[in-house]
Order: structure tokens, then C-alpha cells, then sequence
């Protein structure tokens, strides 16, 4: 009887331990984490955003200007220019610019251009040789709104091309007629005249830091014309001369400083959900 009820506990222990274990393989795991939302990438692009400032000098070889005489209605003469010339030039400069990406870029240019010296020689009878010479200095003020295209980087090395416009303040400083023979001389009134001015860009850039380049430019550079008066001495009748398509092939070194750079736009990457934990039923 005692055998037959240690029999009957042991098994009676052996059910509730399996039943039990039973029971807690039933139970499941934790819930995994709720997927995380799914981001794409933007496209990924260098910008190179940001202010910049620029400084430059230069030499201008001017272009042959065109000079006409303007004579006055008072009276009437047959004299004509048969030579005219004018020397280079050196100018020097600054800008403030604002690069919008790594291909486009502006600024606004300001410039002195130092005085160049004009000459000419006119006649009033071609068998006599009677005539004037003449000689004046023209010096200008040049602003330029500019926009530059680069084309790409290579070793350092990045070309550009760009194009300008704006205006002109020229001024003709100590223009007289010297007189030939027997005609009269006089002085010029130091006139300044405001132009439209225009110009055309190609350089390249070495990029010696992410924030420091060296420009080494071509322009071409038209500003415009001026027109002064001689009064003659001995109270003559006053004519006045119009040196027009004053215009420059320019040589310029620039120095560029990228001064308050933009930040980048953000960057999304995909970020893919956590898998789920494994597990099992037993």
C-alpha cells in the first residue's frame, strides 16, 4: 500500500514538472522593436558654398581708340587726324563675391585704372601741313557685377570663364593742343563722363588650400569714351574731341580668400530596421 502511494506522488511530480516546462515554452519571447523608419540618401554633392573675397592687379595694352573732332557749328574747317596712339596701363582692384556651388560663382568688382597717356596729330591743309598736336592722360574708375563658370578641377588646377557688366567713370586729365606752326593752342576742361562698361573673362585658378586660390586671368575689357573741350588761348573758338571704344586686353593676377563658408546641406542615409530576435517553439 505505502509502494503503491510513493509510485503514484512520484508520478504525480513528474506530470506538474512537464506540465510546467510545457507551459513556459508556450510563453513568447519579448516583442522585438518597432521597425525604424526608412530614410533614403540624398544624392550626394560637394558644395562649395560660401563668401569670398578677391583682390587683383593688372596690366591693360589698350586697344587703338577712335577719336573724332567735333568742331563747332560757329565755323567751319577741313581738319582731320591723321595719327593717334596711347600707351598701356596698370590697374588694381577688389571684389566680393559669393560661390553658390562648386561650378558657379559671383561678385561685384570695383577697379582704379591708372592714367594712359593718348597722343594725336590732325592737319588743316594736307599740302602746308598746318595742324595741332594734341596730348592728354585718361584714367578710369571701373565697376563690374561679374558671374564665373568653373570647369573642373584637375591637380589643383581649375579654368574658369566669365563674363561682366557695369559702368565707367572716365576722366581726361590735362588734354591741350600744342599747337604745329603758326595755329593756336589751348587747354582741355579735365571733363569725367559715366559709361556702360562690359567685359569678358577666361583663367584658371590654382587652389593652393580648400580656402586660398591664385587666379591667373585674361580680359577684355570695354569701358566706354570721353569727350573734353579745348578753349584756345587768345579767346578762339572752343571744338571739343570724342575718344571712343576705349577698350583693354588685360593681364590679372587675383588672390582669392574664401572668408565665410557656408555649411553643407544634411545628409540622410538609409538606415535599415534591426531583424527580429530568433526564437523558438519547443
Amino acid at each position: 500500500m505505502v509502494g503503491a502511494r510513493l509510485k503514484l506522488s512520484t508520478m504525480t511530480a513528474i506530470a506538474a514538472l512537464t506540465a510546467s516546462a510545457a507551459q513556459g515554452a508556450d510563453y513568447s519571447q519579448p516583442l522585438p522593436p518597432p521597425p525604424q523608419p526608412i530614410v533614403y540618401q540624398q544624392p550626394q554633392q560637394d558644395f562649395a558654398e560660401g563668401w569670398y573675397l578677391r583682390g587683383f592687379v593688372g596690366v591693360g595694352m589698350t586697344n587703338t581708340f577712335k577719336l573724332d573732332f567735333l568742331e563747332n557749328p560757329a565755323h567751319s574747317t577741313n581738319f582731320v587726324f591723321d595719327q593717334h596712339s596711347n600707351s598701356d596701363t596698370v590697374f588694381v582692384g577688389g571684389a566680393v563675391g559669393y560661390e553658390w556651388n562648386n561650378w558657379l560663382r559671383f561678385d561685384v568688382s570695383a577697379e582704379y585704372r591708372a592714367r594712359t597717356q593718348v597722343n594725336a596729330r590732325g592737319v588743316f591743309d594736307p599740302v602746308t601741313g598746318n595742324g595741332d598736336a594734341y596730348q592728354g592722360y585718361i584714367k578710369s574708375w571701373v565697376f563690374l557685377a561679374n558671374a564665373f563658370v568653373d570647369l573642373g578641377t584637375w591637380n589643383c588646377f581649375t579654368p574658369f570663364v566669365g563674363v561682366g557688366v557695369g559702368a565707367a567713370y572716365n576722366q581726361l586729365a590735362n588734354f591741350v593742343d600744342m599747337g604745329i606752326g603758326t595755329t593756336g593752342a589751348g587747354f582741355g576742361r579735365n571733363s569725367a563722363e559715366w559709361h556702360p562698361a562690359w567685359a569678358l573673362y577666361a583663367g584658371v585658378g590654382y587652389n593652393v588650400s580648400k580656402s586660398f586660390k591664385i587666379d591667373l586671368t585674361y580680359r577684355y575689357l570695354n569701358y566706354g569714351s570721353i569727350t573734353d573741350t579745348i578753349d584756345c588761348i587768345g579767346g578762339c573758338i572752343a571744338d571739343s574731341y570724342k575718344f571712343s571704344n576705349l577698350s583693354s586686353h588685360d593681364l590679372m593676377l587675383g588672390l582669392r580668400w574664401t572668408c565665410c563658408e557656408a555649411p553643407p546641406p544634411p545628409r540622410y542615409v538609409y538606415t535599415p530596421p534591426p531583424p527580429p530576435p530568433l526564437h523558438s517553439r519547443g
